[in-house]
């Protein structure tokens, strides 16, 4: 799921992202996030799901939920330097979805974005977007990109631009339902040797 700003400390990993979609930090970083394809819906009478609610970062114990819920779902590692330069630099753009069960509340998912200055305008980047697996189908990351979206464009962001692995059809699709057009296609561009598309979205 970009922009320039500095280096990003990343752990080499194997593959995936859970859930949509997510991309490769463009600051430097040599892996990325990749996005794993979303198995079957819930059956309707699947039961025991909690309230889900939206808030942005705001404190460590965020920071350690969205790597414990990362690792938990993706099989690529990434550096605690990864998420810090994210969530330190631009908390606003850190989306969680947390899920509240018997009083108690956990990060079922996640989006991680920033924003800086390319070519003299500014452009949004998403990083990586993660939907815990039994919640995955029931709209929680349409709702974090919506969220991430109408963010950047109140920030004043021209365009948002993200990476996403060719074969990750959910991924592309909803993407795609937002508005967001193929750019470029990056070969090899994850450490397994797939390819990638760059997908944009030019804001009004």
């Amino acid at each position: 799921l970009g922009a320039r700003v500095a280096p990003v400390a990343c752990r080499r990993g194997m593959d995936g992202v859970a859930g949509m979609a997510a991309a490769r930090p463009a600051g430097g970083c040599d892996s990325a996030p990749k996005v794993a394809p979303e198995p079957a819906p819930d059956p309707p009478e699947a039961k025991g799901f909690g309230h889900v609610t939206y808030r942005t970062y705001a404190s460590e114990a965020d920071l350690d939920a969205i790597m414990n819920l990362v690792d938990q779902e993706l099989s690529e590692p990434y550096s605690v330097f990864t998420y810090r330069y994210f969530v330190y630099n631009w908390p606003k753009l850190c989306f969680l979805a947390m899920e509240e069960v018997d009083g108690k509340e956990h990060c079922v998912g996640a989006l991680v974005c920033k924003m800086d200055l390319h070519k003299d305008m500014m452009r949004g980047y998403v990083a990586m977007l993660v939907v815990e697996r039994r919640l995955r189908k029931r709209g929680i990351g349409r709702s974090l990109v919506e969220l991430a979206i109408d963010e950047m464009v109140a920030e004043g962001c021209h365009e948002i631009v993200l990476e996403a692995e060719v074969s990750n059809k959910s991924a592309l699709a909803l993407y795609s339902k937002f508005g967001f057009i193929r750019d470029k296609r990056l070969h090899k561009y994850y450490l397994t040797g797939t390819d990638a598309f760059r997908l944009k979205l030019l804001l009004p």
